[in-house]
């Protein structure tokens, strides 16, 4: 079976998922659903996607503009097996009531919209088995997603008493120019934050977190700490991180001091828009003592959420077990 998939929403999240898409070998992009004859669909049109726009106002302002479009998103949907919801947040569950339960169409939603949406929050390596055959999905957001990968990998591995998470995050995506802070730190003065609670509709784990906005737009960064149900050493979580899935293991002492460092690298091997799909983890940050555990990762907001994207499509068309998915996306990405 190859699946037809729509991506409601083409910015930030919306492009990457479509390029992720369309590299699958049993999926199909049908096309994308855009507002604006801006520069992102212009882009899109060359890359031979279908564009098309949610009304009358959006088609007036393409024939405005000279770009082409496919028509309205009746058409698409029409066409179209799942949608991909990347509409800015709190818009998917308008969608979901007006527009894909009365089509009966699947839909994957993001991290911004409430669990309530779906019928499963979703990160592939933790619960994929809990998507297969589900008719709406939520994958949880860049953070939540980071935390489940390398928190999950620990409760497998030693069990988890108690966690504390300290996220210090970016304030924006490289392109928002309209959102600050420009010079302040901004502490979300809610105790614990929306991450731990959101960590906990995919993983059963205890867990507490306090959130710090900081005047970046790069990556968001985790302070983690584990109580372990089992005693272990430095080196047991190392080797356990280094044998677990888009989870990567970075030292400063190579250079990797910094968030910027990490994209640097991340553009000198290559990777299209530099993104960095693994969560990484400073390998000389991991500190064990008896069943206390700390280290830190980095999380690309921009692009760690999208092979779960796809893993999670595969999932509710149950197309094949999650090893096999997990595999199929990883080598479509280039991740070891």
């Amino acid at each position: 079976m190859v699946v037809r998939v729509a991506v409601n929403g083409y910015g930030v999240i919306g492009k990457r998922v479509a390029d992720a898409v369309a590299k699958q070998d049993d999926m199909q992009l049908a096309g994308v659903i855009k507002t604006k004859p801006n520069y992102e669909a212009k882009l899109a049109i060359k890359k031979g996607y279908k564009v098309y726009v949610p009304d009358a106002a959006s088609l007036d302002l393409f024939k405005k503009a000279n770009v082409p479009c496919e028509g309205l998103h009746e058409n698409l949907f029409s066409k179209c097996d799942l949608v991909i919801d990347c509409t800015p947040a709190k818009m998917g569950a308008d969608n979901k009531k007006n527009i894909y339960v009365p089509k009966k169409l699947k839909a994957i939603f993001q991290g911004g919209e409430k669990d309530n949406i779906a019928e499963v929050s979703f990160v592939a390596q933790c619960n994929y088995d809990k998507a297969v055959n589900k008719n709406y999905v939520r994958v949880v957001s860049c953070n939540t997603t980071g935390l489940c990968r390398t928190m999950g990998a620990v409760d497998k591995a030693f069990g988890i008493e108690s966690s504390k998470v300290v996220l210090i995050r970016r304030a924006a995506d490289p392109n928002d120019i309209k959102t600050g802070p420009i010079n302040a730190i901004v502490p979300e003065t809610k105790i614990p934050s929306h991450q731990g609670p959101d960590v906990q509709t995919v993983l059963p784990i205890p867990i507490e977190t306090v959130a710090i906005k900081v005047p970046t737009t790069l990556m968001h960064v985790h302070v983690v700490f584990i109580k372990m149900k089992k005693p272990a050493t430095a080196q047991d979580v190392k080797n356990v991180f280094a044998n677990t899935t888009r989870i990567a293991l970075y030292n400063a002492a190579d250079g990797f001091e910094s968030t910027a460092h990490l994209i640097d690298y991340a553009r000198d091997v290559g990777r299209y828009r530099y993104d960095i799909q693994e969560i990484m983890v400073w390998e000389d940050s991991i500190y064990v003592n008896g069943n206390e555990l700390a280290y830190i990762q980095a999380v690309h907001n921009e692009s760690d959420v999208i092979p779960e994207n796809v893993d999670a499509i595969r999932a509710m068309f149950n197309l094949c077990d999650v090893k096999t998915s997990i595999e199929k996306t990883n080598k479509s990405f280039g991740i070891k």
